[in-house]
């Protein structure tokens, strides 16, 4: 694995292109010249247009929707990159796509993310840079070293700043017994109580709200998970919490995958407001009024930046 690069260049796939250039900015250069694109059969065309060798190369891709074409794009530029003798060469993934498949949960299931993570390694990537894996422990499936940041501490502070420090009637609730541990940190920074949804989901994208753990009677409630896919569960959270005497319902997340049914869902729901972070870009038709959009390109570019120099970047993983 090579240390260090001459020089830092960025270069985007077309996951994010509006992430990758504000990112850039804030680093203070401009995006490396090149083209993403398809051939006629719908093979993926990379053109790297600039002299890359001896540099730090980091590439800006998202594995989010479409999943299988952005992977490819992020796969086959890494190899461009590499045979054009990059000095070194870090994935950053603001969203890690197929997290969600980590382990065997039934007989003959596939592990999809340790397969993702080992085609990122073979393709020549020296180290990853992401945020928010839907569980820490996928950092172990890369043969490279990670760095993890989370995107809790923006959403905290636009919560705090949201109540104007006025937190005295806020809860804030974790959707399931999987997110307690983000949603307790999410609550400390807050300095409010945490309050557990027990669910249980029959099948896939399908929830059912058994019980709350907690007092939020009378309470603003603040939802938090690491995404949001269908929005099933994080409606059927705040139904429950309404039903329990919540005043009002927030929900945050750090990726809106938002996809099938979520809009609609989001739109009808008794959600006040959908805060989430820009890892993933949110499409038009699933701009309304409720979804708040915060942007992660500070802390990325920070990290970029603490990377290139070979400096620790712990302290962006707590910093508000």
């Amino acid at each position: 694995m090579n240390l260090h690069g001459k020089d830092i260049k960025i270069f985007s796939g077309n996951s994010n292109r509006e992430l990758s250039e504000e990112i850039a900015s804030k680093v203070g250069l401009p995006l490396g010249a090149s083209v993403v694109s398809t051939f006629s059969d719908g093979e993926i065309a990379i053109s790297i247009n600039e002299v890359v060798r001896g540099s730090d190369v980091f590439i800006i891709q998202s594995t989010c929707t479409p999943v299988n074409d952005n992977l490819m794009e992020l796969l086959i530029m890494i190899d461009a990159l590499k045979r054009a003798s990059a000095g070194r060469i870090t994935a950053v993934m603001p969203y890690f796509g197929y997290a969600r498949q980590d382990r065997k949960a039934k007989a003959r299931d596939p592990i999809s993310a340790k397969l993702v993570a080992n085609l990122i390694t073979k393709a020549g990537a020296d180290r990853v840079l992401t945020m928010d894996l839907h569980a820490p422990q996928l950092q172990g499936f890369f043969d490279i070293p990670v760095d993890h940041l989370l995107g809790s501490p923006i959403l905290a502070q636009h919560f705090y700043k949201k109540f104007a420090g006025q937190v005295d009637d806020v809860v804030v609730v974790s959707p399931d017994v999987g997110s307690v541990g983000r949603s307790r940190k999410f609550a400390e920074k807050l300095e409010v109580p945490l309050a557990i949804i027990d669910k249980r989901r029959p099948k896939a994208n399908v929830c059912e709200i058994m019980n709350i753990i907690g007092d939020v009677k009378g309470k603003r409630a603040v939802l938090v998970d690491d995404l949001i896919d269908t929005g099933g569960t994080v409606v059927n959270a705040a139904s429950a919490l309404t039903d329990m005497g919540a005043t009002e319902v927030y929900a945050c997340c750090t990726h809106g995958v938002l996809s099938g049914p979520a809009i609609d869902r989001m739109r009808t729901s008794c959600i006040k407001e959908l805060v989430t972070l820009n890892t993933i870009s949110i499409t038009k038709d699933k701009k309304i009024s409720k979804i708040t959009t915060l942007s992660v390109a500070d802390v990325f570019a920070e990290a970029i930046e603490r990377i290139y120099g070979d400096i620790s970047i712990s302290t962006l993983f707590t910093q508000l």
